[in-house]
C-alpha cells in the first residue's frame, strides 16, 4: 500500500484499488467544532449534536511521508497526517490536530455503488450495512428495536427503552468492504459511520482520532485473520464446555440443583449450572433482578461450596454472575467507598447510577487500586476460591457521560465506549493471575475495539422472547456474523431469549427453535428470562426436555469438529460461525445472507426463525454439492431450495467431500 501524490491532492492505493482519494475539489477530510447533548436513562441514551462549524480541508501539501491539510494555501494547517506502511498491503494514517478546539472529524473513504459493507461491531438488524448509517455508541440495544412495532412504542413510552436498528451493546469503528479492504478508526469517541453515499463512505467521530488503519488482501478470510491479530485472539474454549448445555437456573439452591438433576436424569447432557442469583435477588417492576453485591448469598445457597465440589466430581461446572457496579445497599459498597474505588461526581461524592429501582456506584477501572481490589477481593476470593468456573460479566454499557469524573482524568464521553474492554480486561487478568486462562469461561454482551483479546465468549444480549425481525431469534445470527468478522471467534445467545414485557411471552415453539440453532454454535446456554414464572421453561413439558436432551447429544457428538474450529480460531482467528461469502467469494448471492451461516468450513446452518412453519427455504452456495444432514439427499449448489423443517431438524447441510462426512452422517441416527 502506498501514498501517491496527485497534482492537486493525494491518494492511498493498493495495486489497482484506490482506498482513499483527496483533492481540492473533492476533499476527503473535514474538521469542525460541535456541542453534544447526551442523556442517559437506565442504559438508554438520547444523543444530539449541534455542529457549529465544518471545515473542508481542501489544500494538501506532502513532505516525505507527512501530509499537511488546511482550508486553502493561505490558511493555517489544521491536520497533519503521517503515513506509515505496516506491510506491503496495510497502512496507517496517524493524525495530529493542529488546533485544540477541533472536536469533530469526518473522512470519506472510497466506495463503489454496488459495494457491500460488513462489521461495525455486533450489529443485530442488518449484516450488509450499505444504504444506512450506524451511530457507534455502546448502550442497551433496546426492546423491540423497531419503531413500527407496539412493543417498541410501549418500551419508549414507559421506559425510554425501545431502541432502533443500530443500537448495540458492542459497537466498533471497523468495517470490511467487498473491495477486499478493512478500515479501522482508532478512536473511542462517539462515531457515526455513514454508508448511504454511492461513491464514498463518510466516517464521523467526535474527536480527532489517533489514526485510521487500512488492511487489504486477496481473500476475506485473510482480512479476518489480520483483524484478529490486530485486536487480539481469544483463548481456546475450556474442555468442560463440550460436555453439553449450561442450564441457567435460579430460584435458590433447592430449586436450581434439583431441576438440574432432573434434566440430567432425563438424558440432558449438562456442562454447567449457571445460577446468576448466587449473590441474592431483589424484586422490581421489570421482574426479578439480582442483588448487586458480589459475594456468596449463604441465605439463598446455604451449601453452595459443597454443591460446587459435588458438581465437579460429575464433571459439571458452576457458573455465576457479576457486573462492574456495586449496589448502594450491599455489604461491599461501604468498603469500596472507604477505599476510594468509585467514580465521583462534581461534588466529590460517589457517582450513583440508576439501574431501575436501585442505585449503584461505578467501580473506576482507570484506577489501578480499583482494578486490583476487584480482581483479588471479588473475582479471585469470592468466586474462584469458591470453585466457580465461569460467569456472566454483565453490563459495561452504562458509564454516564455527565457529572462523572474518573481517576485518569479523561472525559467520560471519551471513556464510555472504552469501558467494555476495560471491564473485560479486569476479568481476564484476574483469571490469568491464577493461571486459569482457557479453563474459566466468562461471557460478555458489551464490547468495543480491543475486547477481543480479553473476552473469551460473546453473548448476544437481551433479545425478546420471540421471532421478531429486529429483536428475536434471527438477530443473534446477524450478531454472530458481524462480530465474528472483527476477531470474535465465539458467540452464543440466551436460548429462548430474555426480555418479556407488555404481554410478550416465550412459547414452547420459540424455545425449541432456539435450541435447534444453539446446538450448532460454540456454546449452549439457557436462560429463564426476566420473568421466569410467566415464560415457558425447558422442564415444564416432557417433550421439550426430551428435545433438549437430543440436541445436547448432537452438540456433544460434534465435539471433534468444534475442537478443530477452536484450533483454527487460535491459529488464524476465524470465527466458528461464518458468513457464507467468506468461503464462497465467487457467489455474490451469498453476500447479503444474514440468517444462514457456515459452522466452520463444512457445515451450513439455516435456523428456522418464524413461527408456525413446517418447511424452510435455504440458499446453497454455488460450486459445491451439498448433502442434507437429515435425509442424506445430495443437492447441487447455486440455488435456493425448500426443505421440510420440523422442530428438531433445522436445515443443515454439509459438503459432500468433507473430511468430516462420517461424523456428520451419524447425526441423523441420534435419538
Amino acid at each position: 500500500m502506498e501514498l501517491r501524490q496527485l497534482d492537486n491532492g493525494f491518494e492511498l492505493i493498493q495495486n489497482e484499488l484506490v482506498v482513499l482519494v483527496h483533492s481540492y475539489d473533492n476533499p476527503a477530510f473535514f474538521v469542525g467544532i460541535g456541542n453534544e447533548k447526551i442523556e442517559i436513562y437506565r442504559g438508554n441514551f438520547s444523543i444530539e449534536d449541534a455542529v457549529q462549524e465544518r471545515i473542508p480541508l481542501r489544500h494538501s501539501r506532502i513532505e516525505d511521508d507527512a501530509v499537511y491539510l488546511s482550508y486553502d494555501h493561505n490558511t493555517p494547517v489544521l491536520l497533519c497526517l503521517h503515513f506509515e506502511k505496516l506491510t506491503e498491503r496495510d497502512a496507517k494514517l496517524t493524525i495530529d490536530s493542529q488546533h485544540s478546539l477541533l472536536n469533530r472529524f469526518w473522512v470519506r473513504v472510497n466506495a463503489k455503488e454496488n459495494d457491500k459493507v460488513w462489521g461495525c461491531g455486533e450489529q443485530m438488524s442488518y449484516f450488509n450495512l450499505r444504504g444506512r448509517h450506524f451511530p457507534l455508541w455502546t448502550s442497551e440495544p433496546g426492546v423491540g428495536r423497531d419503531k413500527t412495532t407496539e412493543i417498541t412504542f410501549l418500551s419508549d413510552k414507559y421506559n425510554k427503552a425501545g431502541g432502533d436498528y443500530y443500537h448495540t451493546n458492542y459497537p466498533q469503528p471497523t468495517f470490511i468492504s467487498s473491495q477486499h479492504y478493512a478500515c479501522h478508526v482508532n478512536s473511542a469517541a462517539y462515531s457515526d459511520f455513514d454508508f448511504r453515499h454511492s461513491n464514498y463512505h463518510e466516517l464521523h467521530t467526535w474527536e480527532i482520532p489517533e489514526s485510521i488503519e487500512f488492511y487489504t488482501d486477496t481473500t476475506f478470510l485473510n482480512i479476518v485473520e489480520k483483524l484478529s491479530l490486530r485486536f487480539g485472539r481469544q483463548p481456546k474454549l475450556p474442555e468442560w464446555i463440550y460436555n453439553g448445555v449450561i442450564l441457567g437456573l435460579k430460584g435458590g439452591e433447592e430449586n436450581s440443583f434439583s431441576r438440574m438433576e432432573n434434566a440430567v436424569n432425563r438424558g440432558v447432557k449438562v456442562a454447567g449450572l449457571w445460577s446468576e442469583d448466587w449473590a441474592g435477588i431483589r424484586q422490581t417492576s421489570f421482574g426479578k433482578r439480582l442483588f448487586w453485591d458480589w459475594k456468596w448469598s449463604t441465605k439463598r445457597y446455604p451449601n453452595l461450596d459443597r454443591k460446587i465440589r459435588e458438581l465437579k466430581q460429575k464433571n459439571i461446572r458452576f457458573l455465576a454472575y457479576i457486573s462492574p457496579y456495586l449496589c448502594e445497599d450491599g455489604e461491599l459498597y461501604p468498603i469500596a467507598k472507604e477505599l476510594g474505588l468509585f467514580a465521583l461526581n462534581k461534588k466529590g461524592e460517589v457517582a450513583l447510577v440508576d439501574f431501575g429501582e436501585f442505585n449503584c456506584g461505578v467501580l473506576d477501572f482507570t484506577n489501578e487500586k480499583t482494578r486490583s481490589w476487584v480482581k483479588s477481593e471479588i473475582i479471585q476470593k469470592n468466586m474462584l476460591d469458591l470453585g466457580i468456573s465461569g460467569w456472566m460479566a454483565d453490563f459495561g454499557e452504562y458509564l454516564p457521560t455527565e457529572d462523572l469524573y474518573l481517576h485518569n482524568g479523561v472525559d467520560a464521553k471519551l471513556m464510555h465506549n472504552a469501558w467494555p474492554p476495560l471491564w473485560a480486561s479486569v476479568n481476564a487478568e484476574a483469571v490469568a493471575e491464577r493461571g486459569l486462562t482457557g479453563e474459566i469461561m466468562f461471557f460478555m454482551r458489551s464490547g468495543f475495539s480491543g475486547s477481543q483479546k480479553y473476552c473469551p465468549m460473546l453473548w448476544a444480549g437481551d433479545q425478546c422472547v420471540d421471532f421478531s425481525r429486529h429483536d428475536g431469534l434471527n438477530t443473534v445470527i446477524c450478531g454472530a456474523l458481524s462480530s465474528g468478522l472483527l476477531g470474535n471467534a465465539y458467540h452464543h445467545s440466551d436460548i429462548g431469549g430474555y426480555t418479556s414485557l407488555f404481554g410478550n411471552r416465550r412459547t414452547k415453539e420459540v424455545f425449541e427453535r432456539w435450541v435447534d440453532m444453539a446446538a450448532f454454535t460454540p456454546m449452549m446456554r439457557t436462560h429463564e428470562g426476566n420473568r421466569p414464572d410467566e415464560n415457558f421453561q425447558f422442564d415444564q413439558d416432557v417433550n421439550t426436555i426430551e428435545h433438549l436432551a437430543r440436541m445436547t447429544r448432537i452438540y456433544c457428538h460434534l465435539t471433534p469438529y468444534l475442537k478443530s474450529l477452536v484450533d483454527e480460531a487460535g491459529m488464524k482467528g476465524y470465527p466458528v460461525q461464518r458468513p457464507l461469502f467468506v468461503h464462497f467469494e465467487h457467489d455474490f448471492n451469498t453476500y447479503d445472507i444474514q440468517d444462514q451461516y457456515m459452522y466452520g468450513n463444512d457445515l451450513l446452518v439455516a435456523p428456522v426463525h418464524k413461527k408456525d412453519v413446517t418447511e424452510w427455504t435455504v440458499y446453497l452456495p454455488a460450486g459445491e454439492t451439498w448433502v442434507h444432514l437429515w435425509n442424506a439427499q445430495e443437492i447441487q449448489g447455486g440455488q435456493s431450495i425448500t426443505v421440510p423443517a420440523p422442530i428438531g431438524k433445522t436445515p443443515v447441510f454439509y459438503r459432500r467431500n468433507s473430511q468430516w462426512r462420517g461424523l456428520f452422517e451419524e447425526i441423523k441416527n441420534i435419538s
